[in-house]
């Protein structure tokens, strides 16, 4: 697949984290240094304790570093306090869960709406035109009107992946997107985020799956809180390639 570089968006440097249990110190991260250009897909890779969901966090801004400096697109989101972090996540940031996080009473497009509602509606000229583009982009249509509970699981992560792009985000985080779904649902989803990547979108993706991170261009290894080891993928696994000797599923919506 190819890459574009054509500048930094994510550097971390000698970050830490230190969390306080009681009169404990459990040090996350130990000074961490990682550097994502503009375009890169990635996996972060580690075994439950490796500091992946607190290096996650600090790159989506739900957190903050002890000590160590973040800058993003070449904000130094360190310093930040939390109305512009809260600001900064919800421009810059799309979120993608294992367990979808979607709110269950209301259909895809209200859904998908989400992080609209946070931005004055001067600021968004076409708020419906973004939402069907988020929802053409995972190839949803005419699954606008159901509800989670009336879709399955590969269809609602594409809902979780439509809200992810609506706001036009700089990164995508996805954290285990496949962990809930059978194989061809979830090849089916990295065959999306493939897509993405080739439009240009910036992609980090946590997984404990080896051949799923042998999806994208870039692993990264986490170990006791520092990057222990980094591998380019010479030649990523095509999702689109693997679904031509899948079975299919009847609950399948097409992959574009």
């Amino acid at each position: 697949m190819e890459e574009i570089r054509n500048s930094t968006t994510i550097e971390i440097s000698n970050v830490t984290k230190i969390y306080k249990i009681g009169i404990v110190d459990v040090r996350a991260l130990r000074g961490a240094n990682l550097v994502i250009q503009k375009g890169e897909f990635v996996a972060i890779m580690g075994p439950s304790g490796s500091g992946k969901s607190t290096l996650m966090n600090i790159i989506g801004c739900l957190d903050i570093p002890t000590s160590g400096t973040y800058l993003l697109e070449g904000i130094d989101v360190s310093k930040l306090k939390d109305n512009q972090l809260a600001e900064i996540r919800n421009k810059k940031v799309g979120f993608v869960f294992q367990t979808f996080n979607l709110l269950s009473r209301v259909n895809a497009i209200r859904n998908i709406e989400l992080p609209l509602i946070y931005v004055t509606k001067g600021a968004i000229k076409n708020r419906k035109a973004k939402i069907m583009e988020s929802i053409r982009s995972v190839g949803l249509e005419g699954w606008e009107k159901h509800k989670p509970s009336q879709m399955s699981g590969g269809q609602r992560q594409r809902v979780a992946i439509a809200r992810a792009l609506v706001n036009d985000p700089a990164i995508i985080l996805a954290d285990e997107p496949t962990g809930n779904l059978d194989s061809v649902t979830g090849e089916e989803i990295m065959a999306i985020f493939q897509k993405l990547n080739r439009e240009g979108k910036t992609i980090l993706l946590v997984t404990h799956e080896l051949d799923i991170a042998r999806h994208t261009n870039r692993v990264i290894y986490l170990r006791d809180g520092i990057i222990s080891e980094e591998e380019k993928v010479e030649n990523p696994i095509d999702a689109i390639e693997m679904l031509k000797n899948m079975p299919r599923l009847d609950d399948q919506t097409k992959c574009n």
